[in-house]
């Protein structure tokens, strides 16, 4: 049985064989044509219609429903074409593809079987006080303390201002007793959450965190519908739910450590 395996989701077929050179799996998501050689989640049980809402987790519903006994791996991870684990922070200005196949996490050192699960390091809110400034001036006007204390800039307010006042709420109202309160804490109390939706864990617990968060997301959809929904920060409202939840419930759930996460989008390789 390997140690590892990372799926890297990707909406570009061009993509296949830097993929494969990371000694990645290949995953192609959305409406473009991806031959045989991607793994895709339009078959068997999915929800592939969804991606537009749901983004990569329209993948992990695929996996979870048709794909999670046939992966022969201890530890199971995912990545983006513009987002990487790293084994530990570089320059990220000039990257060449051979450094970053050099870099990137392919395997689970012994030191690292203490731990349960990997997430990228911490996004903190409350460092983008011009970003709410611009984003919202009438919630900051209503809550003008957020300007002069940074703790009061938590998940749940970011949330707010780039999803929808009282959207989290709602949300959280849907779910069960066993994580409502305890998920309502954590956006409210806390300033930062591990991002994008990105996490490496051992096998075992995909199964228990894809039992959490899909039937909540469902619950989701009779408040939010699809076909309301306008503007990014809205239309993926279902993928920033679940990144908010992920956090929190790898965290309460797990033993968990950070890695670094290099943006670089693989389609700046096209020459390579």
């Amino acid at each position: 049985m390997n140690n590892l395996k990372i799926f890297c989701l990707s909406l570009n077929p061009n993509h296949l064989d830097l993929i494969k050179k990371l000694n990645y799996i290949p995953v192609g998501l959305g409406e473009a044509h991806f031959g045989d050689d991607w793994i895709q989640d339009k078959k068997g049980n999915n929800i592939a219609n969804k991606n537009k809402y749901y983004g990569e987790y329209t993948f992990h519903y695929w996996i979870w429903k048709n794909y999670l006994d046939q992966i022969d791996a201890d530890w199971v991870g995912f990545c983006q074409y513009r987002k990487f684990f790293l084994q530990k922070n570089i320059d990220q200005k000039h990257i060449s593809f051979d450094l970053l196949k050099q870099n990137v996490i392919k395997n689970i050192p012994p030191e690292l079987n203490t731990y349960d699960c990997i997430l990228g390091e911490k996004s903190f809110v409350d460092k983008y006080r011009f970003k709410f400034f611009k984003k919202n001036l009438i919630k900051i006007a209503l809550s003008p303390s957020v300007i002069f204390f940074k703790k009061k800039r938590s998940i749940k307010f970011h949330f707010d201002v780039f999803h929808g006042e009282g959207n989290l709420d709602l949300a959280i109202d849907l779910l069960e007793k066993e994580n409502r309160d305890s998920f309502r804490d954590f956006v409210n109390l806390q300033t930062s959450f591990n991002p994008h939706n990105m996490f490496i864990c051992k096998k075992k617990l995909l199964k228990e965190y894809y039992e959490s968060v899909f039937p909540w997301m469902k619950k989701c959809e009779n408040i939010f519908g699809f076909s309301k929904l306008k503007g990014y920060g809205m239309i993926r409202i279902y993928g920033f739910l679940a990144e908010r939840y992920l956090s929190y419930w790898f965290q309460k759930n797990t033993n968990v450590t950070e890695y670094p996460i290099l943006f670089k989008d693989l389609s700046d390789y096209k020459n390579f």
